[in-house]
């Protein structure tokens, strides 16, 4: 039978690719969790899409978050052999952010979540992409990490979830999203 466990984690500490262990209470630790808590409702969002182009762009989000966690659980000695995100990645998130945003109205005001479900799930996505970043960010900040491309592949991602959930919405029917003052 196989276990799902290892024991390794009882004293608090998590191994990271390359050689070592940290505390899981580090920044670097936290930015991953982070990153797999957004890579989760990514996948929430995923499941209950109902435009066409929603699912095929959120699945490979989900594989390059992957990679991104992969690169920030790396040593610094060992990172660059995990550095799979690049300008390249960022610019195709540019493009799918572009494609949709020519197929909603976007509000000159800010919205309230929750006008569909996926919508809403889409929204609690872009929070947490949200915060992702600022651990990114941290982690750059303080020199634990250098690829500034997760950073702006992070900050493209919010964007992106914005507009997917307009887009969403749009595919449950909504036609005017409900803004935020009255």
């Amino acid at each position: 039978m196989t276990r799902f466990y290892t024991k390794k984690g009882d004293d608090g500490y998590t191994s990271l690719l390359g050689k070592g262990r940290a505390p899981k209470f580090a920044d670097r630790i936290e930015t991953v969790g982070s990153i797999d808590e957004a890579n989760a409702a990514i996948a929430l969002a995923r499941t209950m899409s109902q435009a066409t182009e929603t699912s095929p762009i959120l699945l490979q989000v989900q594989r390059d978050l992957y990679l991104i966690m992969a690169e920030v659980a790396a040593t610094p000695e060992h990172a660059a052999q995990f550095r799979k995100i690049t300008a390249e990645r960022v610019s195709w998130l540019e493009t799918q952010t572009d494609e949709l945003s020519a197929k909603v109205t976007i509000p000159n005001e800010f919205i309230i979540p929750g006008d569909s479900m996926a919508g809403a799930a889409t929204d609690l996505a872009r929070a947490m992409v949200r915060r992702a970043e600022r651990n990114i960010a941290r982690l750059i900040h303080h020199k634990q990490q250098e690829n500034l491309e997760i950073l702006r592949y992070m900050n493209r991602l919010s964007s992106l979830c914005f507009v997917i959930e307009l887009l969403e919405n749009h595919a449950a029917g909504v036609s005017h999203p409900t803004i935020a003052k009255e």
